[in-house]
């Protein structure tokens, strides 16, 4: 059996439609199921069993041997929620009761990290271990996942392969449920429906015109197939980025999605909200070396096509992947 954790967002409903489509069914989907707008995102998938996320480490410390590989997805992503204790259990406890069972069972353990934990990229965004330690996140959410980082690389007790992903700026369908935290597409593609009109976030620091702070956004179908590489192929285990390695400017991503729908580019811009405005990556660009150098060589998809894709084929028909 195999476990996605999450498995009702975003990434994770994705990732047990990409199973599906591989003839994989025997799959545990573990998540808090209460949100009912998240209950589209499984609609028409195949999965053996649901479980509530709180119920999940206790049933795999006892039925540890009916699994045979795990993708945890699941966290509390939310970069503008300040309430650490939040992220403490659900980031950091939580993934650590896991490794540890999966440790000892030996059970392969595919994990979420981000792009977050490089904070302002003052040290740059490579994966290189002996750096992570140094990182400096702008937030609480980066801090729980630069926690887990760190301490995951002091364990001796390691699961027989294992993966942390940092994943860069994600877009793609099945985000409809995540309000304020979804793409900036997403937000684009309404915005134009309803007023012709993009608002994007002017830039607060001099070094960068407004709208061209730039972003590694990587389309979730893409990263879709970097998890089923590292469930098949098991290459070293080791914290690995997970963007397309070109950093693009949020005016691009917007002009995309003008294009994709076939209206004419009408870019407003406004403030960055002050709750998050000392928290804000200006810039973001994913070494990928690392992924490269173990034989992962799918290319990936560029923001026109990935925009493209992901306006016609589902923003526009309210369609789920």
């Amino acid at each position: 059996m195999i476990v996605v954790t999450g498995a009702a967002g975003f990434i994770g409903s994705c990732l047990v439609g990409r199973l599906n489509s591989e003839g994989i069914e025997n799959i545990l989907i573990v998540d808090d199921f209460s949100f009912p707008e998240k209950q589209k995102n499984l609609a028409g998938k195949k999965f053996a069993m649901e479980m509530d996320r709180e119920a999940f480490p206790e049933w795999l410390s006892a039925h540890a041997s009916e699994v045979e590989f795990i993708f945890h997805i699941g966290a509390r992503t939310d970069t503008t929620e300040f309430n650490e204790e939040i992220f403490k259990h659900l980031n950091l406890h939580y993934t650590q009761s896991l490794w540890t069972t999966c440790s000892r069972a030996g059970i392969p353990f595919v994990y979420a990290s981000s792009a977050a934990t490089y904070g302002g990229g003052e040290l740059g965004y490579d994966d290189d271990h002996a750096k992570i330690p140094s990182l400096q996140p702008l937030n609480p959410y980066g801090w729980s996942k630069q926690h887990f980082d760190v301490w995951a690389l002091q364990q001796k007790e390691q699961p027989p392969f294992w993966a942390g992903l940092k994943f860069f700026n994600v877009y793609g369908p099945n985000e409809f449920h995540k309000a304020r935290m979804a793409s900036v597409i997403f937000h684009s593609f309404h915005q134009i429906e309803k007023n012709g009109r993009v608002n994007l976030f002017r830039s607060h620091r001099p070094d960068y015109k407004d709208g061209w702070q730039l972003r590694d956004f990587i389309y979730v179908k893409d990263l879709l197939e970097v998890c089923l590489f590292l469930m098949n192929k098991r290459p070293m285990s080791a914290i690995y980025n997970l963007g397309t390695g070109e950093a693009r400017s949020f005016y691009d991503l917007a002009s995309a999605t003008f294009t994709a729908m076939g209206r004419p580019v009408d870019i407003n811009f406004i403030d960055i909200p002050a709750d998050i405005r000392d928290k804000y990556q200006y810039f973001t660009e994913a070494n990928m070396n690392k992924l490269k150098s173990q034989g992962y060589a799918l290319p990936f998809t560029s923001l026109e096509e990935g925009v493209m894709d992901y306006v016609r084929n589902y923003l526009a028909k309210g369609a789920y992947f």
